[in-house]
């Protein structure tokens, strides 16, 4: 990996030295400028009142430095990360609080442009609920189960609904150590108050209270949205789509959904072919309107519709420096407010869409659910509406990968065994005879302060050479799908042998897209599943698995770390540490969280090192676990992987009536 390019990816490189050549700036050039500030990154720096900033540095910092009010460094640097865990939660749980009301309004007929797509992840959830299905309407179900999840938002005693999901030892872990989260709004409140200053000055009592809060988002938020998401709009299945900047069109009006929520992303794709929108794009000479997306709303509409992805969250300003972007709508999370200046320079219109975001020099077409498709046709006919006014001027590419996304729980389930035989025994059988090693979430954004996507593309290379199977969700998956790596084919390239068998009896790639950053809660069913399943760990902490963002950014992936080692995943953030000014906050993050339970959460910026590390996780689990050593390429007799088409004629036989 080149450490002086500023991309990993080529085409996005080709793209950033037009702009340079153009003295157009982008983020890539705004973080050579901006160095990070050594006090403030290191978590030694107090913000929290007015008798500061107070900095805690200098020769034995750790026991001797004091703010103002006598806080120490390790209190200050705990509340720091305690407050980054709080800021990634709201985010996360705000965005589900959002889908909650639109089931809700679904259900009693006041959002009428939506409907309950998949009514059989409608009644799996109310069975997680407790909530009758059998022989009710449709939308009293629905109604019944909104209600529910919304009550987990100001819940003030008791816990929240879905920790029951998790295996019942881990379960135990949370409750031994009064983590288990009461209500998602309580936890974040609370946590803000504990930080304030002159309030709670321990910090491991201060990081627990940020690790109840991050399962209040990895078991509550995250999980919510996820099922909500696909009860709505369907549960994600494999499609073949395209990725990079050459899914935009010179001869057509390219409309681009960019952010985290989907229920307005859905209407676009649902109205965007309509005869009489692709009508009014002819009529301002463009041959048709071509949708593609970006970050997570992409990852969204990529999962269940296969539209395009233009790539992550570093990608937003290059897409507009193609000059071939009409129009970018964007709502919540990850978006540059450098788009909008960077737009003036072309002739991109830029459109915020949430009452809770907006930007200087953007336009605002507000969405409302209850009109939700007459907001979606304005924004195509805004986008139509431009293309008469575009140049030439722009880095016009035409590099596009194929991509194959859509591997929710469900389905990873389902090809594993089939309709009838849905599971992960077989998967568990892999791990156990060594043909896979172990299992990596590879997550997290993609940062201009690395060659950005350059770590995801280096692990994701190196992991599956060593039989690892990994799972990605967020900016990670565009980092591989920009890069080609969504696709079968990978395994037999890339792959060791035993992932490579498995990849080639199954038919998936040996890199799972499971969707946006908060489908990792993906992850955690997965994980649940595979514990439930027997042979391996009787609860998540333990497995052979790991998580990994190595390109971090954002307040919400330090919450999605902590959920996860909280539930028992080491996990490796990539960079220098946040809270690396205190030896002992760092020892709680590791060697503590991994005692108390399983989990720990790691910074390290050498990508070596992270793969060195993730390795060393993986093969101390099996050897706990009494697994077979792996050894590559020699694998146990236990069980012969059978492939899809196998399995459909064992269904058959047992059930041919019954047609799949």
């Amino acid at each position: 990996m080149n450490k002086h390019l500023k991309s990993a990816d080529e085409t996005a490189e080709r793209i950033i030295e037009w702009a340079e050549a153009e003295r157009l700036e982008t983020c890539f050039e705004r973080a050579e400028k901006m160095k990070p500030c050594p006090i403030g990154s290191s978590g030694a720096c107090c913000k929290v009142c007015h008798m500061g900033p107070c900095r805690l540095v200098g020769k034995d910092a750790e026991e001797k430095a004091r703010g103002v009010c006598g806080a120490t460094l390790p209190t200050v640097a705990a509340r720091n990360m305690a407050r980054m865990i709080a800021g990634g939660t709201a985010a996360h749980s705000d965005h589900a609080r959002d889908m909650a009301y639109t089931l809700l309004a679904v259900a009693d007929g006041e959002a009428k442009d939506f409907k309950i797509t998949d009514v059989k992840k409608l009644y799996r959830v109310a069975g997680y609920l407790n909530i009758e299905f059998e022989g009710r309407p449709v939308n009293d179900v629905a109604r019944d189960v909104a209600v529910k999840l919304i009550e987990d938002f100001g819940r003030q005693k008791g816990e929240i609904n879905y920790l029951s999901r998790a295996p019942k030892k881990t379960q135990e872990r949370w409750k031994k150590w009064g983590i288990a989260p009461r209500g998602i709004d309580r936890e974040v409140v609370e946590v803000m108050h504990r930080t304030t200053m002159g309030v709670d000055h321990e910090p491991d009592h201060i990081l627990m209270g940020g690790l109840r809060t991050a399962l209040a988002d990895g078991w509550g938020g995250c999980m919510i949205s996820t099922d909500i998401t696909d009860i709505l709009f369907g549960t994600p299945a494999p499609v073949k789509a395209e990725a990079s900047f050459g899914i935009f069109k010179e001869d057509e009006v390219n409309l681009v959904v960019h952010g985290h929520e989907p229920t307005l992303a859905e209407m676009i794709v649902e109205v965007v072919s309509e005869p009489e929108l692709i009508a009014y794009a002819q009529s301002k000479g463009a041959k048709g309107i071509n949708l593609g997306g970006m970050c997570c709303t992409a990852n969204e509409v990529l999962m269940r519709h296969g539209i395009p992805t233009a790539g992550g969250f570093t990608n937003q300003e290059l897409g507009i420096l193609t000059g071939l972007v009409d129009a970018l709508t964007v709502d919540v999370q990850c978006i540059m407010p450098a788009v909008a200046e960077l737009s003036k320079k072309f002739h991109t219109k830029v459109i915020t869409t949430s009452e809770k975001a907006k930007m200087p020099g953007a336009m605002h077409v507000e969405y409302d659910e209850h009109n939700a498709k007459d907001v979606a046709r304005n924004i195509v006919r805004i986008a139509c509406d431009n293309f008469p006014n575009r140049t030439k001027k722009g880095s016009h590419v035409t590099d596009k990968f194929p991509v194959i996304a859509g591997f929710s729980h469900e389905y990873i389930e389902y090809m594993q065994g089939g309709r009838w035989r849905a599971s992960f025994r077989p998967l568990n059988d892999a791990i156990m005879a060594g043909r896979v090693r172990g299992v990596v979430g590879l997550a997290g954004c993609d940062n201009p302060r690395v060659p950005s996507t350059g770590l995801h593309r280096f692990l994701a290379t190196e992991l599956i050479k060593n039989d690892v199977l990994i799972v990605s969700t967020g900016c990670g998956s565009a980092a591989c799908g920009t890069a080609g790596y969504l696709t079968p084919e990978m395994a037999l390239e890339n792959a060791g042998p035993g992932l490579r068998e498995v990849c080639e009896a199954i038919g998936i790639p040996p890199i799972l897209h499971l969707g946006a950053c908060v489908d990792n809660s993906r992850i955690l069913t997965i994980a649940s599943a595979m514990a439930a399943e027997g042979g391996l760990s009787d609860e998540i902490g333990g497995m052979p698995a790991v998580g990994i963002a190595p390109e971090w950014m954002s307040e919400k992936a330090i919450a999605i770390g902590c959920y996860f080692a909280a539930s028992g995943f080491p996990v490796i953030f990539g960079g220098e540490s946040p809270v690396g000014a205190s030896e002992e906050v760092t020892k709680i993050m590791t060697e503590v969280w991994f005692e108390r339970f399983r989990g720990a959460l790691h910074f390290e910026p050498d990508p070596e090192k992270i793969l060195e590390l993730t390795l060393d996780y993986i093969d101390k689990a099996r050897s706990a676990l009494k697994l077979k050593k792996y050894e590559p390429g020699k694998f146990g007799a236990e069980r012969v992987l059978m492939d899809m088409a196998a399995r459909r004629e064992i269904e058959r036989a047992a059930k041919p009536h019954i047609g799949l």
